[in-house]
């Protein structure tokens, strides 16, 4: 004979009658994963309030932490890939792009602004990791060109946001060549005695660490980024040995003196203000 005998359903509600928490609420920090809030990471520039880690975000994300109250203008948004090489792998590249077009809603892995930063011009160039792993194609390379070019023809501080998976393999031969490309319009700005500052992200690799991430006047970083040429796993198949502990995070290639500085992103504003003052010497902003 059973202890005891249900009186009731245990449950009442009916399937149609639940209701199931709405998507995007909630995160989980990919660190210490805990819970977060979707609203409080947006007021705390995307950092973990548990742990302090930074998590990925994009161009959308970036351009309204840096430029004065979001006000910006873009600058070449439409430009889109070609497919001079007919490439193909699980399906056509035309496609691959359309595709994450229409997933992203970006033209490709780089956008460009032109905004204020404390009343200040600055031209900022940032990379979107959600469009083919932020991979450096020709149009990121002439994005970069042009907004060189137009930084130069109005005597504007330009900013690269690095954030990237290295050169994108559709394109073979012409993504390689942006490295030269970007790295030539690069030494125009410095001819022209404009600065340039450089934020590595989270993880900035490849042909895009061996190009214009590592030529900033001054390079910075996010903590705990991962910035390399070839990533640890690659190191340690070809080497065959263990690597440190924290090898090339941002904190380790600081150490190593590839760096400048390693910035919190609630202090980026602050910190690109004061390095335009000194290096222009303007007056300090507050």
């Amino acid at each position: 004979m059973a202890w005891f005998k249900r009186k009731n359903d245990g449950i009442l509600t009916s399937t149609d009658e639940k209701l199931d928490v709405p998507d995007g609420i909630w995160n989980k920090c990919p660190s210490c994963k805990k819970p977060l809030y979707t609203s409080d990471l947006e007021s705390h520039h995307y950092l973990c309030s548990h742990c302090n880690y930074h998590l990925r975000i994009g161009s959308k994300e970036y351009f309204k932490i840096i430029f004065d109250d979001n006000h910006f203008v873009e600058l070449d948004e439409n430009l889109t890939s070609g497919d001079p090489l007919k490439f193909i792998d699980t399906k056509k590249y035309p496609e691959r792009v359309k595709d994450t077009i229409a997933k992203t809603g970006l033209k490709d892995a780089m956008r460009t602004a032109h905004g204020k930063v404390e009343g200040e011009d600055l031209v900022i160039c940032c990379m979107d990791f959600n469009f083919i792993g932020g991979s450096m194609g020709s149009v990121v390379g002439e994005k970069i060109s042009r907004a060189i070019d137009y930084c130069i023809a109005n005597k504007y501080a330009f900013m690269i946001i690095s954030k990237s998976g290295g050169a994108r393999m559709m394109e073979a031969a012409y993504s390689l060549m942006q490295m030269a490309k970007t790295s030539a319009k690069l030494a125009l700005l410095a001819q022209n005695k404009l600065p340039y500052i450089s934020l590595c992200t989270d993880p900035t690799t490849g042909g895009v660490t061996a190009s214009y991430a590592m030529l900033g006047d001054i390079n910075i970083a996010e903590p705990n980024a991962l910035i390399a040429f070839a990533g640890p796993r690659v190191v340690k198949d070809t080497t065959g040995k263990d690597l440190p502990e924290g090898f090339q995070k941002s904190e380790f290639v600081l150490e190593h003196g590839f760096l400048d500085a390693i910035y919190e992103r609630k202090n980026l504003k602050k910190q690109v203000n004061l390095y335009l003052d000194l290096i222009q010497n303007n007056p300090i902003r507050a």
